[in-house]
């Protein structure tokens, strides 16, 4: 099959790399504009970009997707037969509806369980223990396209952001794979989300990464798992921000709320219920390190924590 691959971060590179090593035909990338960053407003690639220059695809980078008809008019002349969408923007109909066999979209979560742009995270968060992958058909509604195939992934204990998006990731480049196969085969049948089971899944703002002591000790680890090793999650103290980036759960310590204890080589923090030890961290313009290390140089004692 004709397949134009739709994507942008390393969350799309293993289904990219193995679209490219398929027996199918990889016709062309479309992926976000460069980008200037840093300092010297160094001009950047996606990391989609970045392979598909290195392997000789055709890359198209559209600044916008809503009408723009030369654009609509590149990917027609493809005669595309399917489009591979994994970590890109909201398409339009007008695009999606332009191959043989259409556009299918692989999402992180197990639809139509967390919609939206933060399902890893927001599993993490939720403390569940069970996540997964879901290829569909896009529709004009975002992730409510009829579906093809879901795989059932475990949420380890020890598991973060970044473990748990490193393993779908990987995952997920098989089930886009069968997907691709599945439609070609003409052998499946596409089933319906039931929108009175969907939950959100919106974007990570600052707000939702501020720990909130008042919750339970079990709400702040996970908010910490969900948002490690980015954005973090974070306190103020001595109106300096302090990112979280591992903790445990205390349950025989009784402390008052957004208490202190520190020795040498430990800090825990009293929450709603329980308490939690915090196990990695970072100060404000600072490296990420180990509490113990970072205790050398700093102290909560004197101080208290601020809202």
């Amino acid at each position: 099959m004709k397949i134009v691959f739709m994507g942008t971060p390393d969350f799309a590179i293993p289904s990219l790399k193995a679209v490219y090593h398929s027996n199918h035909q990889l016709i062309g990338v479309v992926t976000t504009p460069d980008k200037e960053r840093g300092r010297g407003q160094k001009v950047t690639f996606t990391p989609v970009k970045k392979f598909a220059v290195e392997h000789n695809i055709p890359v198209y980078q559209p600044e916008k997707l809503k009408d723009n008809s030369e654009f609509i008019e590149q990917l027609k002349n493809l005669q595309p037969d399917l489009f591979v969408v994994v970590a890109f923007r909201i398409l339009p109909k007008e695009i999606f509806e332009i191959p043989k066999y259409g556009s299918f979209n692989l999402h992180a979560s197990l639809l139509p369980k967390y919609r939206g742009a933060a399902p890893i995270q927001w599993a993490l968060i939720n403390g569940e223990t069970e996540t997964g992958l879901t290829t569909f058909r896009l529709a004009e509604q975002v992730d409510t396209g009829n579906i093809y195939l879901q795989l059932k992934v475990q949420i380890h204990p020890e598991d973060n952001f970044g473990t748990l998006h490193d393993r779908l990731s990987e995952l997920g480049a098989e089930v886009v794979i069968k997907t691709i196969d599945l439609i070609e085969s003409g052998n499946y049948q596409l089933l319906p989300q039931d929108d009175s089971l969907a939950s959100p899944a919106p974007k990570i703002t600052k707000e939702i990464c501020m720990i909130e002591w008042n919750k339970p000790a079990e709400e702040i680890h996970n908010l910490v798992r969900g948002l490690s090793p980015y954005p973090a999650a974070f306190f103020i103290h001595n109106k300096k921000v302090i990112k979280v980036y591992r903790t445990e759960i205390v349950k025989d310590m009784h402390l008052k709320l957004s208490e202190f204890h520190q020795t040498k080589k430990e800090l825990i923090v009293g929450c709603g219920k329980d308490a939690i030890k915090i196990l990695e961290i970072q100060l404000e313009g600072k490296k990420r390190m180990s509490t113990e290390e970072f205790l050398r140089g700093y102290s909560f004692i004197k101080g208290s924590d601020e809202k």
